[in-house]
């Protein structure tokens, strides 16, 4: 039996559909859930017996030992009873991973998903599982994994994967003009549930809670197909990866957003994605706080990169990360389109250098700062080549305690 995404790419290819209105500037009252196509990133696939782990041993995250890589279940046969409406298993919760350079720095970052085995889905009438019985889990069984990843660098990504491929039995696509990413987020999608799925989207998908004569034989959802839960943050509510000729579930027409409305939710979380915003081949990885956005395991075995970060890591000491800031004139009045991503952020007092504007939107940006000096109560920051800026850096809730405790147990004493 093929591949699930083989299958797919069969029966859903692009036909260009309606133009949609999108929401392209910011709306004047909070529209509590936005959805939107992201543009930004391409979807590769891996497949073959040994995808996974050929995958586990490049990259920064644990890909075997999780619930990502015990997703394929027991590795004897089992026969599912053609229960309506019950799947055999929900869907593993998808990865965030990132491969580094052998010296420890970034190149690209992954969403990774594994789709479930065709036996795991129901089938069109949605009363029963599409297949009785499950593969055997023997070895060389066929496995797949697909990859949301930068679309600007999709090309080099793939090179890339390739010549570290050498003989392992993995096969490695472009399969961006068939499956698109999307992402739905705002404050009303944040949570703290440990679900993977979104309550409303656990009926969208394998036909859980639905009208099976009905819902889950519809084209986007008696396939597997849905919304799971951002594996890095709460805040940034559900992502998944959908044929690229269908609208998701959930998508109402008018909560469809452009994707700066998306890019503008990650600034203000201080949160970096792709290989601009996280400077390719120069970027450390932990200054880019992917530790705490779960890409990063520091108890799996090697991967490329690794001895710069347990080094860092152990040290735990790291003077400078990625922060959201404001950009305002004198009186605080927010200054739309003021900075320029590269400009060099300054304390204003001492007329020393802290850091760098990395990503800029509105009045908003992120950049790379010395924690002692963002941090530094009464500090006035300002941009080098524009002294009419002033920059405010926050801290963001979501950052563990520990990042500053050394900093607020200095400020104590002072």
């Amino acid at each position: 039996m093929p591949p699930l995404a083989r299958r797919l790419l069969l029966r859903h290819r692009p036909r260009g559909g309606l133009p949609r209105s999108l929401h392209t500037s910011p709306p004047a009252a909070d529209p509590g859930v936005l959805a939107c196509r992201l543009s930004s990133r391409a979807v590769v696939r891996f497949g073959g017996p040994e995808a996974l782990r050929f995958l586990h041993s490049l990259l920064t995250n644990d890909l075997l030992s999780g619930a990502f890589g015990s997703a394929a279940g027991a590795a004897s046969p089992q026969r599912y009873a053609p229960t309506p409406n019950a799947p055999a298993r929900g869907p593993a919760p998808p990865a965030y991973a990132a491969l580094l350079t052998p010296q420890g720095r970034f190149l690209y970052d992954l969403f990774l998903y594994r789709p479930p085995p065709r036996s795991q889905m129901l089938d069109r009438t949605g009363s029963a599982p599409e297949t009785g019985e499950r593969p055997a889990g023997e070895e060389g069984e066929p496995q797949e994994v697909l990859a949301d990843v930068d679309a600007a660098e999709v090309d080099e990504l793939l090179a890339c994967f390739k010549r570290y491929r050498l003989r392992s039995k993995v096969e490695i696509d472009n399969v961006s003009e068939n499956f698109a990413c999307w992402q739905r987020f705002g404050l009303s999608v944040v949570h703290t549930e440990p679900s993977t799925q979104e309550p409303e989207a656990q009926s969208i998908g394998w036909g859980q809670g639905v009208d099976h004569a009905g819902e889950s034989a519809a084209q986007g959802n008696g396939h597997g197909w849905q919304w799971l839960k951002d594996p890095r943050l709460d805040y940034l509510g559900y992502r998944g990866i959908f044929p690229a000729d269908t609208i998701p579930p959930l998508v109402e027409s008018d909560k469809e957003a452009d994707e700066r409305h998306y890019q503008l939710w990650r600034i203000e979380n201080g949160i970096a994605e792709g290989s601009t915003e996280i400077p390719k081949g120069e970027a450390i990885p932990l200054e880019y706080n992917l530790a705490g956005l779960n890409a990063i395991s520091f108890e799996k075995g090697c991967y490329i990169g690794q001895e710069l970060i347990a080094r860092t890591h152990h040290r735990g000491v790291i003077r400078k990360r990625l922060m959201p800031m404001k950009f305002v004139d004198e009186k605080g009045q927010e200054l739309e389109q003021a900075v320029a991503p590269g400009s060099e952020v300054v304390d204003e007092a001492s007329g020393k250098k802290i850091g760098t504007v990395n990503t800029a939107l509105g009045s908003r940006g992120m950049g790379l700062l010395r924690l002692e000096e963002a941090l530094k109560q009464g500090s006035t920051l300002g941009i080098s080549d524009n002294r009419d800026v002033r920059v405010q850096a926050f801290k963001p809730d979501w950052w563990p305690a520990e990042w500053t405790q050394m900093l607020d147990q200095q400020s104590a004493v002072a």
